[in-house]
């Protein structure tokens, strides 16, 4: 918000010696934040001059220019001669003259110089070379201005040029400040000056203009237009110029000019923090109504867009139809334009939650709608209105009419009890009592004294954000000053440290980052059909979560699986030339239950621990959100070097990494030829710890990772880790290692082409006993020498004993012990 250094003392005593950096300093002891200092750039000797005659000079380039004697006064060196390139003007008119040594925004210093044949002493300037607009076709006739100044006489002050602005920043929840009149009180509250509050004056209210507010579809329960006040002014003349010290004004408070009418809509805008709009009432068709749209209803609005209309949008509207978005941006049919003579002026108190959709619905932010969306005082419409009446009457010459209406329900505010200890508990600073209530009565509040030694305290209109004890106890601590607010750090309690869940999760990622694997977080917002293809293991729909306000509307829901996000980032990568991957993600997937509706309201209460049943509302208002770890492999493991080739990533790197989780992790984890979706046939598999499946790994198709824009072969592999974590159970330390050699022993196994791999191993495993340390598959062989059907399965067996060196007849003893109960189980023999 800029705020004008002479407009803020209209309402506030601010000392005339104050510097931009004095108001900065008021602004944020109370709480704001300093942007910067906005100023007009221009200084030096600029004043007014009158051209005495010109002579048009036709140039080679096809340009005219004029030769002018322009009289600057006997105290800036009398007539000058200047060259101008406008045509605007005639002999005798007043116009701005910057002379030799002033500098305008750019910067651009004026000297004088050679140009066209003449040495031009000055130039005579444009309200954009000032600053003052966008309009530079033409120099500044300050009669098209409505003043006749003195010949010589400083434009600068004139202009208004000489006035500054400070910008602070406005949080969403003091919508109040988004005005002069809001930033007048606050830098009255910080300094103790003396502020004149502009709304409190008494308005009488019109009547006899048709006005209704019809609302059928409130949104919460919310009516759109709480108040909706009119006055009409008749005969103003829309060809008058807008004044200069309005014009500096409103161009140091960020808006642009437009016309004297439109302007003075938004001078009162910015001054009372009340959106206003004026109608040309020869246009309207009857009276007003406020009503939700209609399907297929569209609006050509000011801009000159014709918008399609949705159910929830509250439309200003006349008997032919809609004629402006509420709160946003009127239509272009009953603008006010430079033919207007008669004004109905608007100033309306409209829902905050339906302009703020409407606004981003039609992508449509405005001036207005900024305020709407923050909350306006619903009791400053009447006195809005009025003085944009005033205006109109005093700038425009028109005449206040009596016609009008005024709708409005009463605007009451429910008192919050203030216990005496409350403020002094919670913020930690010993408030006098009768401090908290002399600082709550400047911010506006009533405060009555209540039977148990505290207050009874009504919060202004303006204030919508003051809800409760605590938005009370923070305005205390805001304006005594912050700075007493006590620095104290809390003890931490000591033994506590991560749980055994959070020192799982980052052993498994500390592990994947050690063997190479880069830790990518993506966002977890999908499509449906990624949801879909990789959340499922058919494919087939399953229950997602829709956001009710998505970021990006073709990702509105949250994602079940983590591999859609490391398939974007591969992509993101791949397009950058990084054709090397091995990502991995931590990250929580949300796997809803099948007809469970969430996201219902629930609300804690605030400053306690919520109970037990509350806690378990809260939790089933939210889907299951297990965590799970991704891995995703593209392009080569190993690049290639002198006498080797490169190592492309494949299924053994994957099973690897999850070899490495599982040892992480504290469990076992087998691998079992298995389908899934989105994954190749026969390069497919699930991973199990015991009974239970935590996961899968394969390579994904070659059309998905097309459809991905991945170029080869994409390896990816998904384990519920929290699950994975809780199967491990307590992790046990190992006493001691066994300082005994191993004995090593191979065995080659011929079974059937169509038994999984980690059976057979789980067989030999077991008939091999305690001595077995490990057991390893080393080969897959297929082809001579094994009957059709079969395979030959090779396994790397280890054997120790913890208390002696194992013979080879034992190790032998242990290996056909396994070999034994894989064939009873499955008919292995030992291949030849």
């Amino acid at each position: 918000m800029r705020v004008p250094l002479s407009w803020l003392r209209e309402f506030v005593e601010v000392p005339a010696d104050a510097t931009p950096e004095d108001v900065f300093a008021a602004l944020v002891a109370v709480g704001f934040e300093e942007e910067e200092i906005v100023s007009f750039d221009v200084t030096g000797p600029v004043v007014v001059g009158r051209v005495l005659e010109f002579v048009e000079e036709p140039q080679s380039n096809g340009k005219t220019i004029r030769w002018c004697q322009v009289d600057v006064g006997e105290a800036n060196g009398g007539v000058r001669g200047i060259v101008c390139g406008a045509s605007n003007f005639v002999a005798g008119d007043k116009v701005v003259v910057t002379l030799p040594g002033a500098v305008l925004p750019g910067p651009f210093p004026i000297a004088a110089r050679k140009t066209y044949g003449h040495v031009s002493d000055g130039m005579i300037a444009s309200a954009k070379e000032l600053g003052l607009g966008e309009e530079h076709s033409g120099i500044i006739r300050l009669v098209e201005w409505g003043i006749d100044p003195e010949v010589g006489e400083d434009a600068i002050a004139l202009l208004g040029l000489d006035d500054v602005a400070v910008d602070v920043n406005v949080t969403p929840d003091r919508g109040y400040a988004l005005s002069i009149r809001g930033l007048a009180r606050e830098y009255a509250l910080s300094t103790g000056a003396r502020f004149t509050d502009p709304g409190l004056s008494d308005v009488a209210a019109a009547s006899g203009f048709s006005a209704t507010i019809r609302d059928e579809a409130p949104i919460r329960g919310r009516v759109g237009a709480s108040e909706f006040v009119t006055r009409v002014v008749r005969g103003v003349d829309a060809s008058r110029p807008t004044p200069p010290w309005m014009v500096a004004r409103l161009t140091l408070a960020g808006v642009r000019s437009i016309s004297l009418l439109v302007d003075i809509t938004n001078y009162v805008m910015i001054e009372l923090g009340q959106p206003i709009h004026g109608y040309d009432l020869d246009t309207l068709t009857g009276g007003i109504t406020v009503r939700r749209a209609r399907e297929g209803e569209t609006l050509e609005t000011l801009d000159g867009q014709t918008r399609t209309l949705f159910a929830e949008d509250l439309l200003i509207t006349d008997e032919s139809g809609p004629i402006g978005l509420a709160g946003v941006m009127g239509g272009s049919k009953t603008e006010m334009s430079a033919t207007t003579t008669n004004v109905l002026v608007e100033a309306a108190t409209f829902d905050q939650v339906s302009i703020a959709r409407t606004a981003r619905r039609h992508k449509l932010p405005s001036e207005a709608s900024r305020r709407f969306e923050r909350g306006v005082d619903p009791l400053i419409a009447p006195v809005a209105a009025q003085r944009v009446v005033d205006l109109m009457v005093e700038l425009a010459g028109g005449t206040a009419d009596t016609l009008g209406s005024s709708l409005g329900a009463v605007v009451k505010r429910e008192a919050i009890a203030l216990p005496a200890a409350f403020v002094p508990g919670l913020i930690g600073v010993d408030y006098a009592p009768e401090r908290i209530r002399e600082t709550l009565e400047l911010i506006g509040c009533t405060v009555d004294d209540a039977t148990d030694g505290g207050w009874s305290v009504t919060p202004p209109s303006w204030r919508p954000d003051l809800t409760d004890k605590w938005t009370l106890a923070e305005e205390v601590a805001r304006v005594d000053d912050v700075d007493k607010v006590p620095s104290v750090l809390p003890t931490p309690p000591s033994g506590r440290g991560y749980t055994p869940a959070q020192q799982g999760r980052r052993r498994v990622a500390n592990a994947l980052a050690a063997i190479g694997f880069v830790e990518t977080p993506s966002f977890p917002f999908v499509a449906a059909a990624q949801n879909d293809l990789h959340g499922s293991e058919s494919g087939a729909p399953l229950p997602s979560v829709r956001l009710a306000n998505a970021l990006d509307q073709t990702a509105p829901f949250l994602r079940r699986s983590l591999v859609p996000g490391l398939l974007q980032t591969a992509h993101r990568n791949l397009s950058r030339g990084m054709t090397d991957l091995a990502l991995f993600e931590v990250g929580s997937v949300f796997l809803p239950d099948p007809g469970t509706e969430y996201g219902t309201d629930v609300n804690p209460p605030r400053g306690e621990r919520p109970s037990d049943d509350m806690i378990a509302r809260l939790r089933a208002a939210v889907p299951p959100q297990p965590r799970h770890v991704a891995l995703l492999l593209a392009g080569n493991v190993a690049p290639k070097q002198p006498g080797r080739a490169a190592e492309a990533a494949g299924l053994e790197v994957a099973l690897d990494a999850i070899r490495t989780i599982a040892v992480a992790a504290g469990v076992e984890i087998d691998v079992t030829q298995a389908a899934r979706a989105a994954l190749h046939p026969g390069r497919t598999g699930v991973l199990s710890v015991g009974d239970a499946e935590v996961g899968y790994v394969g390579e994904l198709l070659p059309q998905v990772a097309a459809d991905a824009d991945l170029p080869g072969r994409v390896i990816v592999a998904e384990l519920d880790l929290d699950l994975l974590l809780s199967l491990a159970g307590e992790r046990v330390v190992v006493a001691s290692l066994s300082t005994y050699p191993a004995a090593t022993q191979d065995v080659s196994l011929v079974v059937d082409a169509a038994l999984p791999a980690a059976e057979l191993r789980g067989a030999l495993t077991e008939g091999a006993g305690e001595l077995l340390e490990s057991i390893r598959l080393v080969d897959d062989y297929r082809g001579e020498g094994v009957p059709e059907g079969s395979k030959s399965l090779t396994f790397a067996l280890r054997f120790r004993a913890p208390d002696r060196t194992l013979t080879a007849a034992e190790a032998t003893a242990a290996k056909l012990a396994g070999v034994a109960v894989a064939e009873h189980r499955f008919g292995a023999k030992i291949r030849d």
